[in-house]
């Protein structure tokens, strides 16, 4: 069988399957269960300084948004940070450690953006045993209104600080966790890297009010009358993760930089998407609050089938394998061509393809054929836009059939040019234009 053991920044666990910081982290019993049902490992709920425990709301933390099969997509919550004693936690934190010796436990942290509140906190984390810290720099509700969270992950300058405090004042490794609420992802993770941060997980919630209450005119989750912003999760904001990941995979000044990846990931498939895009692990949170945490079991398995089925031996084997075939858009093969290819046999001539085609995209598909609902690919219109694949309700009837080399060129209506290998050098090229000139 494949070897699923995880060494991240030296920190070890069974299998590459965490549990990010939220709710199902938020007490040993919660940690106890997981670990139970084969997590390798947890990253306990966000603990906050020493004093009174922020207060969270009694009402409806989460907001929702479902599919047509009422299969959950994404989760909005407004619920803040740890609410329960920084010291009970820390009890609580050691005891697992020490009854689960085998399983990664990292403590995250978000305290004000204070030397001293760092200097603080980051010995009593210590002393647990937790085998790492994650800087909580996502949080995109409650806490950044107060400084913290998103409001420090935003602002490069402050992320490469606070990660000198915590290198300079603690052991443990640093992990520092970026916020997706910023315009190029690869900053923040520069600065990070700058600080001397031993890695980086992403990503956090997303800023979003998910729908409205139209009776009370108020945001859902609606509370006493009144709703806010929340951070959005679950499988609806996987492709903006594995981008972000990506992002910071291949950008030549974070290359190498551990990735933990986080975001929308709910089974096997979608962490293995993670790790070939250059994530180290993974950590999951929806799926758990969706599923139980039996559904590792599941990931664990599944991953595990694959790398067999593939000769993969281990995590190593395929971590990063997708990143060199991450690329900008120019530099895209324009002499590639794909034509859409409808199977008879497997078509249920509901029409779709042909209707999307004909009033959204290139009048491609037929209708009809001597008379009869007959739908077909009219090789001559379609340009390999792949619409009519995505909007077919029957896997694999549409599909997508690469054209050999010398085949027409549906741009300009003749043969394939050879000379034109990418958008660099092609002559719609603006700038390649001016540079032949």
């Amino acid at each position: 069988m494949a070897d699923l053991r995880n060494n991240f920044v030296g920190i070890k666990s069974p299998n590459p399957f965490w549990l990010a910081s939220a709710p199902p982290t938020d007490k040993a019993y919660n940690v106890e269960r997981a670990f139970k049902a084969g997590w390798g490992g947890v990253v306990w709920k966000t603990l906050g300084e020493e004093g009174p425990p922020v207060v969270n709301v009694n009402g409806p933390r989460y907001g929702a948004i479902w599919g047509a099969d009422r299969r959950l997509l994404g989760f909005n919550n407004i619920e803040l940070i740890t609410d329960r004693d920084l010291y009970v936690n820390l009890r609580e934190m050691k005891q697992v450690k020490m009854n689960w010796p085998d399983r990664a436990l990292i403590a995250s942290i978000m305290v004000p953006c204070e030397e001293e509140a760092w200097k603080a906190i980051l010995p009593l984390v210590e002393e647990t045993g937790a085998d790492g810290i994650e800087l909580n720099f996502g949080c995109p509700h409650g806490m950044s209104e107060r400084g913290m969270g998103a409001a420090v992950g935003q602002v490069p300058e402050y992320i490469e600080m606070v990660v000198r405090w915590c290198k300079q004042y603690t052991r443990m490794p640093v992990i520092t966790k970026l916020t997706p609420n910023i315009t190029d992802i690869r900053k923040p993770a520069r600065a990070a890297k700058a600080g001397g941060t031993d890695a980086v997980s992403l990503i956090n919630t997303i800023n979003s009010i998910v729908s409205v209450d139209l009776d009370n005119f108020a945001p859902n989750p609606t509370v006493g009358g009144k709703g806010t912003h929340g951070g959005y999760c679950g499988p609806a904001v996987k492709p903006i993760a594995l981008n972000m990941v990506a992002e910071i995979a291949r950008d030549p000044e974070t290359s190498g930089l551990p990735i933990s990846g986080i975001g929308g990931i709910t089974t096997w498939r979608d962490a293995a998407e993670f790790l070939v895009l250059g994530a180290g692990n993974v950590q999951v949170c929806t799926a758990a609050m969706t599923y139980g945490f039996k559904i590792v079991q599941e990931m664990i398995s599944g991953l595990s089938d694959w790398m067999d089925a593939k000769g993969h031996r281990d995590l190593d084997d395929i971590t990063g394998r997708a990143v060199p075939n991450v690329t900008d858009w120019q530099y895209l093969n324009l002499n590639y061509i794909a034509k859409a290819k409808i199977d008879q046999d497997s078509c249920i001539k509901c029409g779709r393809c042909h209707i999307v085609c004909e009033d959204t995209s290139h009048q491609a598909i037929t209708q009809f054929v001597n008379g009869v609902r007959h739908f077909e690919v009219m090789d001559d219109e379609c340009v390999g836009c792949n619409l009519c694949v995505s909007v077919c309700p029957v896997e694999n009837c549409i599909t997508m059939e690469e054209l050999p080399a010398g085949a027409m060129d549906q741009r300009t209506g003749k043969p394939v040019d050879p000379n034109y290998a990418n958008w660099t050098t092609h002559p719609n090229n603006p700038m390649a234009r001016q540079a032949a000139e």
